[in-house]
Order: C-alpha cells, then sequence, then structure tokens
C-alpha cells in the first residue's frame, strides 16, 4: 500500500488553498437562491462534461440573463457550445427552475438542509431529474453543505482503490452501492486525519491540477 506520509505531506502543501476554496462554497448559500440555482445548474450540466467549460457555460447564460427566463431553446444554444447532451441538460434546468424557483433557499431550508444533508440529497436524487447521487453531492458541497457526502467521481474512486479504501472501481454505480464507498470514503477519511470535503479536493487537484469545484 503506498505511504499515507506523501498524501498527509501534500494536504499540509495545499490545506490553506483547499479551506479557501471551501470557504467560497459556504458563501454561495448567504447570495441566495440565484447562486444556489447557477451552482444547481452547473451540477446537471457537468455529468461526462468538462468541469470547466460547464462552469464557463453557467457563466454565460447568466452573463446573458437566460438562466432564470429564457426558454429551453436558448438554453440549449449557450450549452451546446461547451456541454455534451445540452438538450437534455437543458431540458434538466428548466425542469429544475420550475421546480425550485425562485425559493430554492427556502425549499433546501424547509427539506432541513442544515441538520440532515443525507436526507436533502435523496429529496434531490427522487425529484430532480438529471441529478444523481454524485451530482446531488456535488451540488450541496458548491453550496457549504458537503461535510458528510462524497462526491464519488472516478478521481476520487481511482485514489481511494491507490490507496486500498476499494478494493475494485465498481462499473455501475447504484445507490445502495454509493453509500457504502463514500462510508469507505468516511473511514479512511478518519484514518489520515482530513476531513471528507478537503479530502475530496485534494484528489481532485491531485487528478485534474488544480482545486476548482
Amino acid at each position: 500500500m503506498p505511504a499515507l506520509s506523501e498524501l498527509k505531506k501534500e494536504y499540509l502543501e495545499k490545506k490553506p488553498l483547499i479551506q479557501q476554496r471551501l470557504s467560497e462554497f459556504e458563501e454561495i448559500w448567504g447570495k441566495g437562491s440565484n447562486a444556489i440555482f447557477a451552482e444547481l445548474a452547473f451540477c446537471l450540466c457537468t455529468p461526462q462534461s468538462n468541469a470547466k467549460q460547464c462552469d464557463a457555460a453557467v457563466n454565460d447564460l447568466l452573463g446573458k440573463k437566460l438562466l432564470f427566463k429564457s426558454g429551453q431553446g436558448r438554453i440549449e444554444r449557450v450549452l451546446s457550445k461547451r456541454v455534451r447532451f445540452h438538450k437534455s441538460k437543458a431540458c434538466y434546468i428548466i425542469e429544475a427552475r420550475n421546480l425550485l424557483m425562485p425559493g430554492i433557499k427556502e425549499k433546501l431550508e424547509s427539506l432541513g438542509i442544515k441538520s440532515n444533508t443525507p436526507k436533502v440529497r435523496s429529496w434531490l436524487v427522487e425529484n430532480v431529474k438529471g441529478l444523481g447521487m454524485k451530482e446531488a453531492s456535488h451540488f450541496l458541497r458548491n453550496i457549504g453543505f458537503g461535510q458528510k457526502l462524497a462526491i464519488l467521481d472516478r478521481h476520487i474512486m481511482r485514489n481511494l482503490l491507490y490507496y486500498g479504501a476499494l478494493k475494485e472501481i465498481p462499473k455501475s454505480i447504484n445507490e445502495k452501492s454509493y453509500l457504502s464507498i463514500e462510508k469507505k470514503m468516511h473511514s479512511f477519511s478518519s484514518r489520515v486525519q482530513i476531513p471528507l470535503p478537503e479530502l475530496d479536493l485534494l484528489f481532485w487537484s491531485r487528478e485534474t491540477g488544480e482545486i476548482f469545484k
């Protein structure tokens, strides 16, 4: 098994930037429903697409004042430049907007986001089309509520495998297997004494070369 000392050393080097990024995520909540929904739109775009390109696409929608009022066709055209499966994802954004806006912050508060994020995640997966366990976890982390949630993408699982926290990376993941792997990541996080959200960004930065979102 690879030496954990190298991981801990890397964590200490990157810790200030990682914690700064997490603080920026926490600030989103205070900015209100529009900022929160923009993060949801970003997470709806990310499956099988480049995260930086998805972020640029959502910023383009915001800059053109299309995210909150325009129809599906105009959103599709903006997404088509940068996001795969842009037609489906534009549809998901519209459906989520109809379901959750203009008061997404109040809705999440009523669901208990400050006391039970796993419950809120389950509700999002069940009710927001296009949002799976990974994307719902990603969204909640990006608005400051990811302390108990793992974002199990290929980068994270590859590192969990590397350090022996996983025996293999499953070909597909349902909710039950997601929760099982998440539990293993929690155990690994406790063992190396790196908080779960910080461990996620550390692993992500190892794979991509940057601390993004």
